[in-house]
Order: C-alpha cells, then structure tokens, then sequence
C-alpha cells in the first residue's frame, strides 16, 4: 500500500492565496449575479439601471435610456447629478474610481444621500467592471464632461494582470451644462457562457419599471441591425396602468381596481408601501412584488404582510356582513386570493436582502408595515363597497369549498396508488432507480415517438411518459374538469406532487420533468398547454427549477467517407449553414419533421443522452411577463390574442 501521507500537500501560511481588488469577483460571479448564463448577463444591466433608477426615484433626473450597441456593449445613459468627480481626501481617487474599482462603495450607506436604494450593496458598479472585457464611464457635472476607461490590464501595484484596472485617469473631455451618467461596458465572454443580450427581456424591465415610476421616460435602443429599433416607455397612471397591462386578457370582476398608498415609520425604519388589485375569473392569484423597484420573485415580508393585513380585514367584515354561514367551511388567505392580480410595492431606507441578487425581502418591519396598511385600507375599502366586497368573500367560500374537495380527490387518488390500482400501468415506462434527485420524467409527443423514447432511455434514471397528442386548455377549463382529466391524472399520479394547495415538493419523484415535442408549430402547441397546467397548478415545479423542455434536432447533416458516414446535428438554420462547412462539400441534409423519424439510437444522441442533449430550463423569473403570455395565448378574450398574433406573424 503508498504511504498515504506522503500523498498529503503541506498546509500552512505558504498555502494561504489572498485576492486583490476585483479578483474576488472575477473568482466567484456567481456569489455577485446569481450565475454567468443569461440571467447573470442582463443582470450586469441591472446593476447600472438601478443606480441611475435610484437617482431618479430620490428627485434627481427623469430620463435613462439603454442602448445595445453594434460591438455587443451596452450602453446606460440617465441625467441624474452623476457620479462624483472630486478627489476623496483619504483615498486619493477620484470618486468615480472608487465606484468602480471598490467593493462596497456608494453613496447608498448614507440615508442622507439616498432615502430609498435598489442598489443595496455598493457593488455594482465594480461587479459590473470586474466582469467586463472593459467598460468606459463618462459624467456630466460641474459644467464639464469627465471620462475614464478600465480594462482588464497590467496593475503596478499588484504586479499582474487584474480586471477592471484604470488604464486612463479621470479627465475632461468636454464642457457641457447638462449633468448625469453613461456608462458602457463589454461582458467578457470568457466569464458568461453568452454575451448576447436579449430584446425582450431589457423590454420587459423597462415597462415595470415605467409602471413602479409614473411620470419617467424610459427608452431601449437596439443598434445592433441594419434598421435600429427604438421603443420609449412612460406611464402617467403608474400602478393602474400596470394592473390594466397584467390583465389585458383576463375578464375583470370589479372596476376600478383597489389602489392604496401609504407610509409608515417602525423601529426607526421610514417605509411607503404602495398596493393595486383587481379581481379576475382566473382561478389562480398572481403577485408581482417589488422593493425600490427591484423585482422580488421570491416574495418577501413585505408581500406576506400584504396578505395577512388583506385577510384580516376581509375576515372580520365577512363576519360583519353576516356572509360566512357556520356550516359553510371557513375561507383561508389563498381562497381569497383566488383569482387576483396583484401588484405589492415597497420603498424601504435600509432593505435587508437574502444573496446580492436581491430577489427576497427580510425585514420584520416591512411585514409589520405592509399587514397594519392592507389591514386599513382594505378595511376602508370594504366599508365603501360592500357589494363587491361580498361578491368577493362568496368567491372566497366557494374557493374554500373547492379546496376541501381538491383534498378529497386527492386523498382518494393516494388511495389507490396505495392498492396498486392508479390508471399507470402500460401508460408510462418508469426507471428502476428511486432517487428523486438523479431521476428524469420525460412526456413525449406521440405515442410513435413515446415507443422509441422508451427503447432509447437509460432505464435507470429516465421514465417515459407517451402523451396522446393534445392534453386539454386548462386555462379555460373548470377545475373539475382539469382534475378529471385522465391524462393529467396520469402525470399528477406518477409526479407525486399533487397539486394547488395541496401540493408537496417533498413528494416530488423527479428531479427534472422534461417536455419534449416535435420542434412544429404543433409541438410548440402541444408545450405551451403542459407548461400552461403545469403553471397554474403546479407552479412549484417551475419556481424550484424542475421543469425543462428537451429540444430536438431540425437537421442531420452527413455523408459518407472512407470510414463510414461523417454526421452532425442542427438544432437551428445557423447551426445547419455551420454544420455544412464543417461536413465539407458533397453533403446531405435530413430534415427532421418529427421525433417519429428518428431511431432510438439517434433519438438517445441526440435528446435524451445528458452528455450532449440540450435542455431549456423554465424559469419564473419573468414572472410578470409569464402571466400575461399565459392568460393571452391560452386565455377566454380574443382580441389581444389576435392582436398579438398579426404582430408577430412570423414567428
């Protein structure tokens, strides 16, 4: 046997590695922006967004605009006061290098400076250098017009290579009598796995943050086509216009909708919380919080607060108004909610945040504020509209009714599961493994395709679920409709999870639940109604990142050489023009109309082997814009439908 200590590196302080200025960063993104994918992309956009949303959202400036460039930077103009340009008396930088090139840095640890942030931390701007190939900042101030480069460079003081280092000093280029910030930077493509930014995601930002902000103008400038594309975004009405956008396509039940402001001080803390609702006959609630206008997708204090005040007060006139019966069965904060839109924001001086993303609220005193506000003004609200307010609280019965009936199809489904009688058999081809986190359950188009993805599997970790064509709209069907539904007891069955409010993660089977369909325009049908029931009814699997659509190959490219056929895969029109040149002259190319035309073999190379598949994952992220697409395409009101439909034609 090798002496093992031997084997065993010395460790002492020899071992010890100490990171300079923006290294940490470099070393860790991920603790900074979440991750180096897309989202951690646009999220160095945020980063600079917020500031200048900051400056405008405490009085200074009005306007801020993106611009997506031609070289693939970006571009963050707004006419705020601008950074600092004075020299600091200690530092001996000016300030906006110390912006810059310091951690935890910023004018938002002094309340007198900023009463509200979203950029909490002070880092930013630093992160967002760090993580750039260079960036350039250009202020307006003091009648002049200052600019500084950095780069990824050679530092004096360190003796290597460091990002994020000044290559210029902070000078004047120009006189001007305007004042605010451009900063641009270019991401560094060997930190994120892309660089290419997103259209439609900086669009959707944009329009929140016109909604949270009534009165700003907003703008995106895509420069990077031959025809420039410019879209400005401004709201006067602010919430309403926002509550009127989120519900395009639902039918309301009440107008106007519930609008209500307040502030409040707790343990020294000064807070404004601003609410608006509207009721639909959706079956599903959906609330888009928010705190200093940074997008909360994990919720918060504030939101629970929010619907403890609002239940409260509900509560109690439902008794008032004599409406609860006693052999009715009492209604809960999520039958209430049933159907509501709801949109919860807070400005707050010192928010606590959970991780530098900033996607959860932790202060206790953001609960206390927002539950003794919705307690208040709901109050006031049902006092001045009891017919509506009791249309509501029946809605709120009869949800609560549905629920104990929910619990009771439920429990008799677990049942039969228990006698071996729950309708699996022959429908579902399941793995011999039973650990949940290693374990795959895939729904495939066709019961053609559904055959050869059982013959192609890894039996150990992979179960096959044939779906018989089109599963049901559940957007527009009655619960008990969607309930009864064979297939979709089928999936709920062998998921495990159950659904609604009776839905548990720790039940969960499955690691990761995979769509895969024919890469068609019915194919993409038949995803959307399984990402649609899957959203309204089992929405934690998407919150918790479980779900992921498997995207099948367009194109075989091939021909046949000296030792055998030469093949690659293309899973778009640039992949296939790429695969081409690489097969070289005399190839062929196979266009795939369907799963059904691949063999199990290629079907396992190609989809469902994990070394070279590619997966989508389905995120809530974009929460807002999910629950509008949702009710638009699947939803009872065809205009918007239609509407969008000419718009984007070709798509």
């Amino acid at each position: 046997m090798e002496n093992i200590e031997e084997k065993v590196q010395v460790y002492d302080v020899t071992a010890l590695t100490s990171l300079e200025k923006l290294e940490p960063v470099r070393v860790r993104p991920g603790m900074y922006i979440g991750s180096t994918g897309i989202k951690g992309l646009h999220h160095c956009i945020w980063e600079v967004l917020d500031n200048a949303i900051d400056e405008i959202s405490n009085g200074f400036g009005n306007k801020a605009t993106i611009i997506l460039n031609k070289d693939k930077s970006v571009t963050v103009v707004d006419n705020g006061r601008g950074i600092p340009t004075g020299m600091h008396p200690t530092k001996k930088k000016s300030g906006v290098e110390m912006v810059f090139t310091e951690l935890h840095t910023g004018g938002k640890f002094n309340n007198d400076v900023y009463k509200t942030s979203g950029g909490l931390h002070g880092v930013g701007a630093a992160v967002v250098n760090a993580l750039s190939k260079w960036l350039e900042v250009e202020v307006r101030q003091n009648g002049h017009i200052y600019k500084q480069r950095f780069e990824n460079a050679y530092d004096k003081t360190v003796k290597r290579e460091m990002p994020g280092t000044p290559v210029t000093q902070l000078k004047i280029i120009g006189d001007t009598t305007e004042t605010g910030t451009n900063v641009t930077f270019m991401p560094d493509s060997e930190v994120f796995s892309t660089t290419d930014f997103k259209f439609d995601v900086i669009d959707e930002r944009l329009q929140e943050l016109a909604f949270q902000n009534k009165g700003i103008t907003l703008k995106l400038i895509d420069d990077r086509k031959e025809e420039v594309v410019e879209k400005e975004y401004h709201s006067e009405r602010g919430l309403l216009d926002f509550i009127d956008y989120l519900n395009e396509s639902k039918t309301t039940l009440h107008n106007p909708p519930i609008l209500f402001e307040g502030e409040r001080e707790v343990n020294g803390l000064n807070m404004y919380g601003e609410v608006c609702i509207q009721f639909t006959d959706s079956t599903t609630e959906y609330i888009a919080s928010y705190v200093n206008n940074i997008p909360t997708t994990e919720s918060g204090t504030h939101e629970s607060g929010f619907k403890t005040g609002m239940t409260r007060a509900f509560k109690e006139w439902a008794k008032k108004l004599n409406l609860v019966k006693e052999k009715d069965k009492e209604f809960e904060g999520d039958d209430l909610r049933e159907g509501m839109t709801a949109i919860v924001r807070i400005k707050i001086s010192n928010p606590i945040f959970e991780g530098q993303t900033k996607t959860k609220l932790g202060n206790t005193e953001a609960y206390t504020m927002m539950n003794d506000l919705a307690y208040t003004r709901f109050s006031e609200w049902i006092e001045d509209n009891k017919e509506t307010a009791g249309s509501l609280i029946n809605n709120a019965v009869e949800a609560a009714a549905r629920r104990e009936k929910i619990k009771k199809i439920n429990e008799a489904e677990k049942k039969k599961i228990g006698k071996g009688t729950a309708p699996l058999a022959g429908k579902i081809a399941v793995c011999t493994l039973k650990d949940s986190s290693v374990c795959e359950f895939i729904v495939v188009e066709g019961d053609s395709a559904g055959g050869s993805a059982k013959q192609a599997r890894d039996r150990r970790f992979q179960t096959i679920m044939p779906s018989k064509g089109k599963i049901m709209n559940t957007e527009k069907q009655k619960l008990e409709n969607v309930l009864g539904s064979e297939e979709l007891k089928i999936f709920n069955t062998a998921i495990g999870t159950g659904v609604l409010d009776n839905y548990n993660e720790a039940d969960l089977k499955y690691d990761k639940i995979i769509i895969l369909s024919d890469a068609d325009v019915d194919g993409y049908h038949i995803r959307t109604l399984w990402m649609t029931y899957i959203y309204r009814y089992m929405r934690p699997l998407i919150a918790n990142g479980h779900l992921y659509l498997a995207q099948p190959p367009l194109y075989k490219v091939y021909k046949q050489g000296k030792g055998g056929e030469v093949s690659k895969y293309a899973y778009s029109d640039e992949e296939l023009e790429k695969a081409k040149k690489e097969i070289g002259k005399g190839n062929l190319i196979q266009r795939y109309k369907g799963l059904g035309e691949m063999n199990p073999e290629q079907l396992w190379q190609t989809t469902l082997n994990p070394e070279t598949r590619t997966l989508h994952q389905i995120t809530i992220e974009d929460a807002a814009k999910a629950e509008k697409m949702v009710s638009l395409l699947m939803g009872e009101v065809v205009a918007p439908r239609k509407s969008y439909m000419y718009k984007y034609a070709e798509f």
